[in-house]
């Protein structure tokens, strides 16, 4: 059996981000957002979590926030920090996030096949997780792997195995498995959850740590 801890990032820092006057397109500004002062405590905090005192491999996206949000592990775990493109969240394909549709998220759960221009589709961004989860997972069998992503690209990477339902009434994204809800739709800054694996990568168990005490 191969166990992953997968977990969105810890908290960015955006609530006292001023004026910024930087000639670069959102993608690029997403890349780089980093973690708030806060943020930097609750990753920290997440890494002393005793189901994380054991990790093997480790694996983030290219994202600042989310190789932040890994350092900890990294450094509680004596382990290095394997970087990958493929975890990073979805790209939105716009300069600025103020042309974004205002629906624009809904619709992208309402049609897995829909994006901007320069954009990716729910379907895309599954895609590319599966890809590099399945080598993940047969690189390592019978380890413990932790990875640092993004909220809706871990979404999309368990619809291969759960159900995925819009909560049309609250605009948020559950997650079933085998008929039973196992994410309310509630992210937080970190969220974590514990995967079960069995040795045809198929999944077995899943479950959403609750980290609201801890942090």
């Amino acid at each position: 059996m191969t166990t992953i801890f997968i977990s969105r990032h810890s908290q960015p820092f955006r609530k006292l981000l001023g004026e910024y006057n930087v000639d670069e397109i959102e993608q690029i500004r997403n890349e780089k957002n980093p973690l708030s002062v806060d943020g930097e405590k609750y990753a920290k905090e997440m890494s002393n979590c005793s189901e994380l005192s054991k990790v093997d491999v480790l694996y983030s996206s290219h994202y600042v926030r989310a190789m932040a949000t890994a350092k900890y592990i990294a450094e509680k775990n004596n382990i290095v920090l394997n970087v990958d493109e493929r975890l990073g969240e979805r790209k939105f394909g716009v300069n600025d996030m103020s042309e974004l549709p205002s629906n624009f998220f809904e619709d992208q759960f309402r049609n897995w096949d829909y994006k901007l221009p320069n954009g990716e589709s729910a379907n895309e961004v599954s895609k590319r997780m599966n890809e590099v989860l399945s080598e993940i997972l047969n690189g390592n069998k019978n380890k413990t792997i932790a990875i640092i992503s993004h909220a809706t690209a871990i979404s999309t990477m368990l619809k291969k195995w759960c159900e995925i339902k819009l909560n049309e009434d609250k605009k948020i994204i559950e997650i079933y498995f085998n008929n039973k809800l196992v994410f309310d739709g509630n992210w937080g800054c970190p969220e974590l959850f514990k995967l079960e694996f069995d040795d045809n990568n198929n999944l077995i168990e899943i479950e959403n740590i609750k980290l609201t005490d801890m942090l």
